[in-house]
């Protein structure tokens, strides 16, 4: 039997064998009576690249992609604060930060507009006042939006008890006329981090009662109560950013946050504290169009948001959401001017400007316009 089931073996391997070479012998003779020849994958003839281009070295590769990395408009540079009495400022501020335990968002953030916020002087030379931007509980969001680069978890470190007082006479002692106080998205707390929010800018207002102080908030989940627990808490402005236009928000935004949900929060805060003062911002070039951002500035107005800012977006890293577009400063011109008509107390419009740039002048600006 054994003799019998090898001989059975070498018969069918025989056979594959046979089977194979006149399967090969067909497909040749079918690709020598075939039209088709390697120029019709190559292309027209000049089409073809040159070999040192096919076959870049590591070294060349990541230098293109530096290149093409570095490949921005003119118009997205920044220039330092001018004049002396800005510099000194400006290196103040740097020197006291030393000595305070403040995250600020204009380093970690490593902004482009550090020198103009806390310089307190424009590029033109006016008047303006040293500003800053200080994130409180702590430097991990439960959120994951495709534009930001802030560290995410579902499960972030407690809350620090001591931080509200530690914070508010740090602030205190800073010597700054305006400070913007922003935090992460805490979705793992009861109340999203309301309390411990509204307790620091209480004690901030209680330690220095000059100082005028914005918040930047999040959603809170949509919860309309403790948008009311921060609208009451003794804040100048309240801002919230909507991000981008309604079409683009789930590709954009973390899934929880959301168009009219952030609408909600901007329209509460309003009929809450009408004395406050509510901002949000746009980011432009991530594939936006002008008829959805006109629509959204209606919104905004609508829901009776008196401050407005619009920046280019850039990609942080390669890991997020790329540029769309680069939008020219003539955009930008046309953006402030359509807000100003839309009836906007202040609009802030340019490829650079950011949610907190300069936000102690246009606050001002912004009240002067009231009262004329």
């Amino acid at each position: 039997m054994n003799a019998l089931a090898k001989r059975q073996s070498d018969l069918c391997s025989m056979a594959r064998r046979l089977y194979s070479n006149s399967r090969l012998e067909v497909m040749r003779q079918e690709l020598q009576n075939s039209p088709i020849t390697l120029d019709h994958f190559l292309g027209e003839e000049g089409d073809v690249l040159e070999k040192e281009e096919h076959f870049a070295t590591p070294e060349e590769n990541r230098r293109r992609q530096r290149e093409q990395r570095q490949r921005l408009p003119p118009w997205i540079r920044t220039k330092p604060a001018l004049g002396p009495s800005s510099v000194a400022n400006f290196n103040r501020l740097k020197e006291d930060l030393k000595g305070l335990k403040l995250a600020t968002v204009c380093q970690e953030a490593k902004c482009p507009n550090i020198g103009d916020c806390w310089g307190g002087k424009s590029l033109e030379g006016e008047d303006s006042i040293a500003t800053a931007t200080i994130m409180i509980m702590g430097d991990t969001c439960t959120r994951a939006c495709r534009f930001c680069s802030v560290k995410t978890s579902k499960t972030p470190p407690p809350l620090n008890p001591e931080e509200p007082e530690s914070t508010a006479s740090a602030i205190a002692s800073w010597g700054v006329d305006y400070i913007v106080i922003t935090t992460v998205d805490r979705d793992d707390l009861v109340d999203s981090g309301a309390e411990h929010f509204a307790k620091t800018v209480k004690l901030v207002k209680e330690k220095k009662p000059s100082i005028l102080v914005e918040c930047l908030t999040g959603d809170f989940g949509g919860k309309l109560e403790y948008v009311e627990v921060m609208a009451n808490s003794g804040l100048d402005v309240y801002a919230h950013n909507l991000e981008t236009v309604k079409e683009l928000q789930r590709f954009v935004r973390d899934r929880r946050a959301g168009y009219e949900q952030s609408l909600s929060v901007l329209r509460h805060a309003k009929i809450v504290n009408p004395h406050l003062l509510t901002k949000t911002s746009l980011m432009l070039g991530v594939g936006e169009t002008d008829e959805e951002v006109l629509q959204t500035m209606k919104d905004l107005r609508e829901a009776n948001v008196d401050c407005l800012t619009l920046g280019q977006y850039l990609q942080p890293t390669k890991k997020h959401m790329k540029v769309e577009s680069y939008v020219t400063p003539e955009k930008f011109d046309f953006w402030k001017k359509k807000g100003e008509e839309l009836g906007f107390k202040y609009v802030a419009s340019g490829p650079m400007v950011r949610s907190s740039y300069k936000a102690g002048e246009f606050y001002l600006k912004a009240l002067l316009h009231g009262k004329e």
